[in-house]
C-alpha cells in the first residue's frame, strides 16, 4: 500500500478574526493559523483524519524531519502549539519500513514502506503545502523547501 498525506480546505480564517492580514502575523500564528482538513491514508483506507488541522505546522515539522541525516534521523512525533499531547502525526520505524498513524488512535498504523517512498510522499505534501501558504498570501519559506 502506499501512504499519503493528503488535505482539502485550506486556509487561515483564524488571522481574520485576530484582525491580523497575513503579513503582519508573527510565525508562531502563521503555523497555528494556516489549517486544513488533513486526511492520512493507507491506499484507500483512511488511518487518521482531523479537521482544521494545523498543515502549515506539520508541513513545516515534517520539512525538518526529512532534512535531519539518515544516520541522526530518529521517530517523528509531531510536536504542535495546537496540541497539548504530542503525537498527533507519528511516524516510526518497524521492522518492514516506516509506518504512520496517530495517539489519537493508538493502534491504528498504516502499512509499513520504504523510506525513499514515505520522503517522496512527505516532499510532495510540503510543496503542496507551501504553495497553498502562498496562495493565502504569506511568504512559503515559512516552510523549508521540501
Amino acid at each position: 500500500m502506499a501512504v499519503t498525506f493528503s488535505y482539502q480546505n485550506a486556509g487561515a480564517p483564524d488571522l481574520g478574526k485576530r484582525g491580523m492580514p497575513p503579513a503582519t502575523a508573527s510565525l508562531d500564528v502563521l503555523l497555528v493559523d494556516i489549517e486544513a482538513d488533513l486526511v492520512i491514508r493507507d491506499g484507500d483506507c483512511v488511518v487518521w483524519s482531523e479537521m482544521m488541522f494545523p498543515v502549515a505546522e506539520l508541513a513545516r515539522a515534517l520539512a525538518d524531519w526529512v532534512h535531519e541525516p539518515d544516520g541522526e534521523r530518529g521517530d517523528f512525533e509531531f510536536e504542535s502549539m495546537s496540541y497539548s499531547e504530542v503525537g498527533a502525526v507519528r511516524i516510526e520505524e518497524s521492522g518492514g519500513g516506516w509506518r504512520v498513524g496517530s495517539v489519537f488512535l493508538s493502534d491504528t498504523w498504516t502499512s509499513p514502506v520504504s523510506r525513499h517512498s514515505l520522503v517522496a510522499e512527505i516532499r510532495r505534501f510540503v510543496a503542496a503545502v507551501r504553495q497553498d501558504v502562498a496562495d493565502i498570501g504569506v511568504n512559503p519559506g515559512l516552510i523549508p523547501a521540501p
